[in-house]
């Protein structure tokens, strides 16, 4: 299996190459030369692994350049924080299914690809024989998951990028309370979109890039979108009899579109999924787009800080892997519609879409403050069961497309502990801690604070790198 780049430019790679390059040396994104495919005969016989046994079996489609044993040892200590049920699944009113994905470190569904990330970078850089200093952007969760999957790491430093005061303080706490000597964490004067273009500014120089050995973790990275594939087909195997086909729909909120992509390579390798749901808050520019088929990203003033954070985004950096295969993987086209943006401020895919509509399968909705705390209301108050904001957003847009036979799956983002603030304000109750989120909160935070200024952003990775 070899990878290519959205934009044309570059030379195919293998999984380890295509991983530690992070953003293509075209500036695109690398996506798979081929898509995998998986038939129903080799979805029955993987109902019975555990979660680690399935991450192996769909992960060495992608990455064949890695012996199976040494997969499997990855996977197997990527997925030992967890508990026993690293994905569990449970019902909640209206028929509707939550797929826990926060069960890990940082309690939030980042976890269940960064924890695998940090285990097969170290394993790459080791091969090669070289360090990574690992440049990312976080609306939130990506941070603090990031950070905690690859503090201490020999090989590795990071360097995270986040926006002042558009975190909550959990979130803040998470990571800037980290003090291994590899992490380092940078508040942005500006919001996410800022942070993102910072990095891909230092990422389009490839002399920097390569002098600084800069990579990328954020969803942008090709291991993090390959292991996200894998919770679906365990979803898929949980929710659904054997020896049947059934199809089911599921919901992502999304922000930066990894999540959703996920999903859609896992459609596209034959997994029976009907509808893919796009879930948006107030910053809807995807939800406008699946439904107008106009991509019209906002500017940094026209993104709104919200109650669900981590989806703050106006310009979703994977879309452009979507695109990719909307445009019948045409790289020209790809480069032709950034252009195109650059100069008007938004591209016209209507024609693509409704062409492509039937195959692809994603719609879209979105979900407002007001909803939220009605969501997560209604789910406490039939349920007893408390979701956090994003996941609201989710459950919220979910129902406006439930189909009758059709089961519908919500992808739970995060635990609310992360949200007490919007938690309290939806039902009145304080969450309780445990004694270590307890010390984590009133522990010492470590962040330094730079202004959105690709020049200073350079001094200061010259200044930390590892060598």
């Amino acid at each position: 299996m070899q990878y290519i780049s959205t934009r044309g430019g570059m030379q195919p790679l293998p999984y380890c190459d295509a991983l530690l390059e992070g953003l293509a040396t075209d500036g695109g994104l690398t996506v798979p030369e081929v898509m995998p495919t998986v038939d129903g005969e080799t979805l029955e016989r993987w109902r019975a692994l555990t979660y680690p046994q399935l991450a192996t079996e769909v992960l060495g489609l992608f990455a064949t350049d890695i012996p199976r044993e040494d997969l499997a040892r990855m996977t197997e200590a990527a997925y030992a924080p967890f508990p026993d049920s690293v994905v569990p699944l449970r019902e909640i009113d209206g028929g509707l299914t939550l797929v826990g994905l926060s069960e890990g470190p940082t309690l939030a569904f980042k976890d269940m690809a960064m924890q695998f990330l940090g285990q097969v970078v170290e394993y790459a850089l080791e091969r090669k024989g070289s360090v990574l200093n690992v440049l990312g952007a976080t609306s939130g969760d990506t941070g603090s998951a990031a950070e905690h999957a690859l503090r201490g790491k020999e090989r590795i430093s990071v360097f995270m990028l986040s926006p002042q005061g558009r975190m909550s303080a959990f979130q803040r706490a998470q990571m800037f309370s980290i003090d291994d000597e590899n992490v380092h964490n940078i508040a942005v004067a500006g919001v996410f979109d800022d942070c993102q273009n910072l990095v891909k500014q230092l990422a389009g120089d490839l002399d920097f890039k390569r002098t600084q050995h800069l990579g990328a973790v954020n969803s942008i990275n090709l291991a993090r979108i390959t292991a996200q594939v894998v919770y679906y087909f365990w979803a898929w195997l949980r929710a659904t009899d054997a020896g049947g086909w059934t199809e089911l729909s599921i919901t992502v909120p999304s922000g930066n579109f990894g999540n959703i992509l996920s999903g859609f390579y896992a459609k596209q390798m034959g997994l029976p999924i009907r509808r893919l749901v796009l879930a948006a808050n107030e910053n809807n520019v995807l939800d406008e787009f699946f439904r107008t088929g106009v991509y019209r990203p906002r500017s940094a003033e026209q993104t709104l800080a919200t109650s669900s954070p981590s989806m703050d985004i106006s310009k979703a950096s994977n879309l452009e892997r979507f695109i990719f295969e909307l445009v019948d993987r045409d790289p020209a086209r790809v480069v032709g519609a950034w252009r195109d943006l650059d100069e008007q401020g938004f591209v016209d895919f209507t024609a693509d879409l409704a062409r492509f509509e039937d195959e692809f399968g994603i719609v879209s909705g979105t979900s407002t403050h007001a909803d939220r705390l009605a969501t997560i209301k209604g789910v406490y108050e039939a349920s007893d069961d408390i979701i956090d904001p994003h996941t609201a957003d989710g459950v919220k847009v979910a129902r406006e497309y439930v189909e009758s036979g059709v089961p519908m799956l919500v992808l739970e983002t995060a635990k609310p502990e992360k949200f007490a603030e919007t938690i309290r304000e939806a039902i009145g109750v304080d969450l309780d801690y445990s004694p270590e989120l307890r010390t984590m909160l009133e522990a010492p935070q470590h962040v330094t604070e730079l202004p959105d200024d690709e020049a200073a952003l350079r001094a200061f990775i010259e200044q930390h790198a590892l060598r």
